[in-house]
């Protein structure tokens, strides 16, 4: 092909339809705190149901989104290590109930187990016994609600940048978010730290496995957390970190009396909402709360001096991150009121669960992130770029 258009590539095919995402970038980022109010609204809802096809169906949501979004930072690896704890509280919930035994009646009896006899003051505790398949789904379901919690959690851990969340805290808890932030990059550095050197040992034929290969790599992961303490220490005293400004008396005091008392307003609000006898109250206390702690976490922000450097702008897209979440959480909470047998199987008599069609069709739309939030930029892409 000759012309004035030989060498040229049409562009035209290459630009992505305006419905999609586009490639994530440092301006177009989702906020941290998009992300993690996405992911308490999917815990929420989680909270609010027993039903095993619904944690299902809200750890696949979860699950699929960090698979399309998550980057290839430290942090971002994290997500399996939360199903693996999920897994090991599943697993010590039902080795309680078999051992300790449950409240729950039943007449199907799985096994019997040596009982140790109790003194009279442990009426209503036995260790061993007959153990009954009531008993051992009630504890499934319940751990397995717990489970569905923390890989929630993991999710935001996976897919929220811990410095961009630093830099959304209020100036009142910046101290304390510094001390969150270096907690919740410490283990995933770590990690990556065991697996480079690990890697590297495979490399020059010594062994990965046994006490003497994890001692000879203990010592070089302790020594590098230590000179990223000590590099992470020199950073923030260059940059005058600890710096206060006066504020008067009065300011002090009233920031104390604020915060405290939304704080205990937050509480009384959130039980409200949690137990069945306190929806009436719940909601004007937790509203209350909420705004008396932003209001002195406001003035608790001028004692500090720091600045913001390229502070996070919430766009639509962060928006409708953090939408979809808390829709999914208000649509369970409503269909708890509205048909909490579905929500909550019972297990007296032994019942299958049913999937109820319209919460599950509201919990995904926790899938939304895996459309509007950037595409995050792959190795082999960035390649092709170059």
């Amino acid at each position: 092909m000759t012309g004035p258009t030989a060498g040229r590539t049409d562009i035209a095919t290459d630009r992505l339809p305006a419905w999609r995402a586009p490639a994530a970038t440092r301006s177009n980022a989702v906020p941290a705190g998009a992300w993690w109010l996405w992911a308490l609204g999917l815990a929420t809802a989680a909270s609010r149901t027993t039903n095993p096809l619904l944690l299902g169906l809200l750890v696949g949501v979860a699950g699929y989104v960090v698979a399309a979004r998550r980057t290839d930072a430290p942090w971002a690896r994290s997500y399996g290590m939360f199903i693996r704890i999920g897994l090991f509280v599943i697993a010590v919930r039902l080795l309680f109930s078999v051992f300790l035994g449950s409240p729950i009646p039943g007449t199907h009896t799985l096994f019997t187990l040596p009982e140790l006899p109790l003194p009279d003051w442990a009426k209503g505790v036995r260790i061993g016994g007959r153990v009954t398949a009531e008993q051992l789904l009630f504890a499934l379901y319940d751990g397995a609600k717990l489970a569905a919690l923390l890989i929630c959690v993991g999710a935001a851990n996976s897919l929220a940048n811990p410095a961009r969340l630093l830099k959304s805290l209020p100036g009142a808890l910046y101290e304390a978010g510094v001390a969150v932030v270096v907690a919740m990059t410490f283990a995933p550095n770590m990690v990556a730290d065991v697996l480079r050197l690990r890697t590297a040992r495979r490399l020059r034929g010594r062994p990965t496995g046994g006490v003497r290969a994890v001692l000879q790599i203990g010592l070089p992961v302790l020594e590098g957390a230590l000179e990223r303490s000590v590099a992470v220490a020199a950073s923030m005293d260059a940059r005058g970190y600890g710096r206060t400004a006066r504020v008067p008396a009065a300011v002090r005091h009233t920031t104390n009396v604020l915060t405290l008392g939304g704080l205990l307003g937050v509480c009384a609000g959130t039980y409200g909402l949690l137990a069945a006898e306190g929806a009436g109250y719940g909601v004007p206390l937790l509203a209350a709360g909420l705004l008396a702690a932003m209001a002195g976490l406001r003035l608790g922000g001028a004692r500090s001096v720091r600045t913001r450097y390229r502070p996070d702008r919430w766009g639509a897209r962060a928006w409708l991150i953090a939408g979809s979440g808390a829709a999914v959480a208000a649509a369970m909470i409503w269909a708890g009121n509205a048909d909490p047998a579905a929500l909550h199987p019972g297990v007296v008599p032994l019942t299958a669960p049913v999937l109820p069609l319209w919460p599950a069709a509201a919990v995904l739309l926790g899938l939304l992130p895996a459309v509007a939030a950037p595409v995050p930029p792959s190795p082999a892409g960035f390649q092709e770029q170059l």
